[in-house]
């Protein structure tokens, strides 16, 4: 992914609010796969880590897209966003 291309992405994860939490159970085959079919409905995916969870955002986002094959486009704090393009329905066309 091109740096024009993730701040195409990030421009677009400003508008949407997160819909995944990650709690204090960390990461679960439950919500890797929760983030996984999200993905391929949605294609770019706000995540929120709880206070409660020890690991390191970068860590768990790392781990989700190795886990989902998806691109990690940004880390800020607590907050992750992840992009896969949609092998049915692509949405998202990038620069």
């Amino acid at each position: 992914m091109t740096s024009k291309q993730r701040a195409y992405l990030i421009g677009l994860a400003m508008n949407i609010n997160p819909i995944i939490n990650v709690g204090k159970a960390s990461l679960t085959p439950e919500l890797t796969e929760a983030v996984s079919e999200a993905l391929e409905k949605r294609e770019l995916v706000k995540i929120s880590v709880l206070k409660n969870c020890m690991d390191d955002p970068n860590e768990i986002a790392r781990a989700m897209a190795e886990r989902t094959r998806s691109e990690v486009v940004q880390v800020i704090g607590k907050k992750i966003v992840l992009y896969k393009p949609s092998k049915k329905d692509p949405k998202i066309v990038l620069p």
